[in-house]
């Protein structure tokens, strides 16, 4: 079986999805569990873009050692410089650099000529090997190029000193096809490819990000590229998940092994999902809620007599486990601790009996606590920064009827101690809620979206509310579970208002830019 690496861009592409907004802590919980589900490289972010991706790469390429950091820059000195007093202290540094190849990229988003594009990208791949030992360059648009001039700019860039040569289908155009030939064409006629390996990077504007990956695969590729759930730019990337599971349920047609543990996958979809506020479409394959569901008489009956007759993928190989029902209002500390180490969590002792209160809150109220239960409450706890200063929520009532306008009344603690109390009228429950703590707090606040949905079933399931928001102008996203769906909606209001908090805490190190090339 041939090897194939596995780099991950959830980090980086990946968060750059609408609407996400990750902070240093939530990163770092992500990066932890990439590191456990086995890929080869993560792509921690972007450093160059702003102090805060900066000090999230610095934090990952700290903290996580199993794994190969990478971090992406523009082809440009200062870019680059970046990157490395981002990445120095990793135990295996890298850098991607790109830059783009495409008649269309070159003419009117460089402005320069092929012969430009050649001297730029030789010159930087030159430079970043001065200080990372690994260098991967990017044909940005690749799908779109002239493949003779790929040839040309791929033997200067190699070397230049270049370990991996990326192709991407930057805007998802090409076919399976097409990209497997692409992928044929370089392995054949660039004359020194016996010194970089290939990789593949695909989105899915149409659909065949995966199905492409795989195609390069056929054709040379030893290196694939993707996000968890397949999020990203637009309609997405190349979701890992599926591949992983493909190359493994298929391995008699492809002869080909990654290092992904399979198990890790369900936990590792719900952390990203849960961090992102992208929820899985419940048709999603390999981690949808439809995966293994069977709704027809007869698919049931096949099921019932042999799984094997409607299910390619056992639940068990992705990490979905049929017995969830484990914990309850009798369980102890040992008990929750030991659990807490299965979900994949390594808690302080303040954070472990702070999850410890909210499991015993949670058991009061709700019968049976399911795995997705005990998973939200960590996430929430492990993800709350208790070095910023923050709005808290002691109480509140909404007044709601038929034929009377909702009127809620909140009691608030805000970031200097001093407690408030107010209460406004909304349309609705939800409406009233909002104009309350808006009028309550002092920074300006524009709701743009919330969204609201329950982790699990039943009438006592979790209500988990997720708000995209911007704050005195910086865009936040906040979220909060509770089983009342006007708690959960306030917890998530105050959440996003509270992260704002976060992003605005002064960075300790400066980050020193040389100058553009």
């Amino acid at each position: 079986m041939a090897r194939v690496n596995v780099f991950d861009t959830t980090l980086r592409d990946g968060e750059q999805s609408p609407g996400v907004n990750l902070n240093q802590l939530e990163k770092l919980e992500i990066a932890k569990q990439l590191e456990r589900f086995g890929v080869d490289v993560m792509e921690a972010g972007f450093p160059a873009s702003s102090q805060g991706d900066f000090e999230g790469v610095r934090e990952i390429a700290r903290k996580v050692r199993g794994v190969s950091v990478t971090g992406l820059a523009r082809a440009k000195k200062s870019d680059i410089d970046t990157a490395w007093e981002a990445l120095k202290e990793g135990a295996d540094p890298r850098l991607h650099v790109f830059l783009a190849t495409s008649p269309i990229h070159m003419t009117y988003k460089l402005k320069k000529t092929p012969e430009q594009v050649i001297q730029i990208a030789e010159e930087m791949v030159r430079y970043a090997r001065e200080k990372f030992p690994k260098v991967q360059w990017s044909a940005e648009d690749a799908s779109r190029s002239d493949p003779e001039f790929l040839v040309r700019i791929i033997e200067k860039v190699i070397d230049a000193g270049a370990t991996v040569i990326n192709l991407p289908d930057t805007v998802g155009y090409t076919t399976p096809a097409e990209y497997g030939q692409l992928f044929k064409y370089i392995s054949n006629n660039v004359r020194n490819i016996d010194k970089a390996i290939l990789s593949a990077h695909c989105h899915d504007d149409l659909g065949m990000a995966v199905a492409n990956t795989i195609a390069a695969i056929e054709n040379g590729a030893t290196q694939v590229e993707g996000t968890i759930n397949g999020i990203g730019e637009r309609a997405g990337n190349a979701g890992l998940e599926e591949l992983a599971v493909a190359l493994n349920i298929r391995k008699d047609f492809y002869p080909y092994e990654t290092n992904l543990v399979l198990k890790e996958i369900k936990r590792t979809s719900d952390l990203v999902s849960n961090l992102t506020g992208m929820v899985v479409p419940r048709n999603k394959a390999v981690v949808g809620q439809n995966a293994f569901a069977h709704e027809s008489g007869i698919h049931q009956d096949g099921v019932l007599k042999n799984a094997s007759t409607y299910e390619i993928i056992t639940p068990e190989m992705v990490g979905v486990k049929s017995n969830n029902l484990v914990m309850g209002k009798h369980s102890g500390k040992h008990a929750f601790n030991d659990k807490v180490k299965q979900l994949g969590y390594e808690l302080s002792d303040e954070k472990l009996l702070e999850a410890f209160k909210a499991f015993k809150q949670l058991t009061d109220r709700k019968k049976e606590v399911t795995d997705d239960d005990l998973f939200t409450i960590l996430i929430e706890i492990q993800t709350d920064s208790d070095d910023v200063k923050k709005y808290e929520l002691k109480a509140f009532q909404v007044q709601y009827g038929s034929s009377n306008l909702p009127t809620a009344t909140v009691s608030l603690i805000a970031p200097d101690g001093t407690k408030l109390e107010d209460a406004s009228t909304g349309q609705g429950s939800v409406e009233a809620l909002y104009n309350t703590l808006d009028s309550m707090i002092v920074e300006k606040i524009h709701l743009s979206d919330f969204q609201l949905n329950s982790i699990g079933r039943g009438r006592d399931a979790l209500a988990q509310a997720k708000v995209e928001m911007t704050v005195n102008g910086l865009f936040v996203t906040g979220r909060g579970s509770s089983q009342d769906v006007l708690e959960a909606s306030a917890k998530a209001y105050l959440n996003g208002v509270n992260r704002a908090f976060y992003h605005k805490e002064p960075i300790k190190d400066k980050v020193i830019h040389a100058q553009s090339n």
